[in-house]
């Protein structure tokens, strides 16, 4: 029931407040109230009054508000469950390469799906579940000579997508010869917005695979991710695009087209490794850019990564690693004994180089040349997309190399790792490095902040003194005005 109100006579009295002092507003107990007292009063009602202000304004306001701030700050915990992997793969060829993915995939904490051409495999708890590709009969190929199952391994982003997992931020996609280094990728892809639209990965090492497809075209084999809101909209008009793209070689070219018509430019990310070489990636691994590892393909057209192991061994070695410390992975350090003239090059987590003599830095971050190309003919070219240096003939003009032994933690965030020498020839070497047979470097562990991300810079390294056979390597953080050279 609604009631009259009656007017209330301004009260005389609060129009003298503004006239009055503290001391009359409010009386002390003590003769004197002492001037913190007075500002402890003031503060307080100060926070009275800006409380009220806060909850004078509507709800919806509040719920808006806390919803932007939570948008955004879940931008920068992006974790491994919100990964969804599709690998694409064939029944004949998961045979021979399942034992790739069962190296990087958790059935614990990596979400991943496999896609065949056809089924009858029988279920396997340590690999991704198997999805037999839908019939793509009606799509048109004309590429001379191509294989028709690029349109079936294209169309698997959009049956990826259909699937309709629930919190994946990012779809990640690759073959059955792919490693990925999936904490490295969680790294990776921290730095974007899933909100918005990413295409990301990498292209070729090899300059004439990029002429012949494109240079702002993710390879297929190195891995790609798509953003979660990019992927919805593509898998929506995926088909209309395979059908245009008919005359088009493989799968990727057809995902790059279609992105470049909802246009979507290319992220590059060159952790992404679509090794388009052959034979001993030795030079590779060991001049690796600053961006963590991401990935690793065509591991069937490469040598081993270590001695006296195979490739699937090799690869556990460098997967193993990195569980240790996946940040630091491949990344490399270079220090010098002034003393003894000798210079050294760690790649954490595979092989330290020891070098007789005072050697450059930007030498020691140039490839060295140990692979061949990727297409084979005495016409071919060796054409990169990186800058190269002759790995000598001779064995006994190449540096003492030692491969990764070991790894271990002494329990809180510092790391060991052994290197032994890998003898070639019979070589003469100066009298500082003669007996040296192995190396013991040690680390703290390599976390990525926003700025590392953004502005990556590489690590230092001291040589401690004297060595006999044993050397001993601690790699940390360089000063703010420290040259990586040797002092002269």
């Amino acid at each position: 029931m609604n009631q009259t109100r009656r007017k209330r006579r301004p009260d005389p009295s609060l129009s003298r407040l503004d006239s009055l002092s503290p001391e009359m507003l409010f009386p002390a107990k003590s003769p004197s109230l002492t001037s913190s007292r007075i500002r402890y009063i003031f503060l307080l009602l100060t926070f009275c009054f800006i409380i009220y202000i806060i909850f004078s304004y509507g709800t919806t306001f509040r719920r808006e508000q806390i919803s932007s701030i939570a948008r955004s700050l879940s931008v920068f915990s992006t974790r491994r469950r919100h990964l969804l992997f599709s690998i694409a793969a064939s029944h004949d060829s998961w045979l021979r390469r399942s034992s790739y993915v069962r190296l990087w995939y958790s059935p614990e904490s990596t979400r991943a799906v496999v896609f065949l051409d056809r089924g009858g495999l029988e279920s396997d708890l340590t690999l991704p579940p198997v999805i037999v590709s839908k019939d793509v009969s009606r799509f048109p190929y004309n590429f001379p000579g191509g294989l028709r199952s690029a349109i079936r391994v294209a169309r698997v982003v959009k049956e990826t997508v259909d699937l309709g997992d629930k919190d994946v931020r990012w779809f990640v996609f690759g073959d059955d010869d792919t490693v990925f280094f999936v904490d490295n990728l969680v790294t990776v892809l921290s730095k974007y917005d899933h909100r918005k639209w990413y295409y990301v990965g990498s292209n070729s090492e090899f300059y004439d695979q990029n002429v012949r497809y494109s240079f702002d075209m993710a390879f297929g084999g190195g891995g790609f991710a798509i953003s979660a809101s990019l992927a919805k909209v593509l898998a929506k008009v995926l088909d209309s695009c395979l059908m245009r793209y008919s005359h088009m070689y493989g799968s990727d070219s057809r995902i790059f087209s279609c992105v470049a018509e909802l246009g979507v430019t290319l992220t590059h990310e060159p952790g992404f490794h679509q090794i388009d070489v052959r034979g001993n990636i030795f030079g590779l691994l060991c001049a690796h850019p600053l961006s963590p590892l991401v990935s690793l393909h065509h591991l069937d057209a490469v040598d081993p990564f270590f001695p006296k192991r195979n490739r699937t061994e090799s690869v556990a070695h460098l997967i193993g690693a990195a569980s240790f410390d996946s940040a630091r992975i491949l990344q490399q350090s270079v220090c010098y004994d002034s003393l003894n003239t000798v210079t050294v090059s760690v790649v954490w987590g595979y092989a330290v180089q020891v070098y007789e003599g005072n050697k450059l830095l930007p030498d020691l971050l140039t490839l060295q040349k140990t692979f061949s190309t990727w297409r084979r003919g005495s016409g071919v070219q060796s054409n990169y997309m990186f800058s190269t240096r002759e790995y000598p003939r001779d064995p006994c003009g190449r540096p003492l190399v030692f491969f990764l032994d070991s790894v271990g933690s002494d329990g809180t965030e510092g790391t060991w790792s052994n290197y032994n020498l890998h003898r070639v020839g019979n070589c003469h070497r100066a009298e500082a490095v003669e007996r040296l047979e192995r190396v013991r470097v040690l680390s703290r562990k390599l976390k990525h902040d926003v700025e590392q991300m953004v502005a990556p810079r590489r690590q230092c390294c001291d040589i401690s003194s004297p060595y006999n056979k044993s050397m001993v390597i601690n790699i940390r953080q360089c000063m703010p005005d420290e040259l990586i050279a040797m002092n002269t």
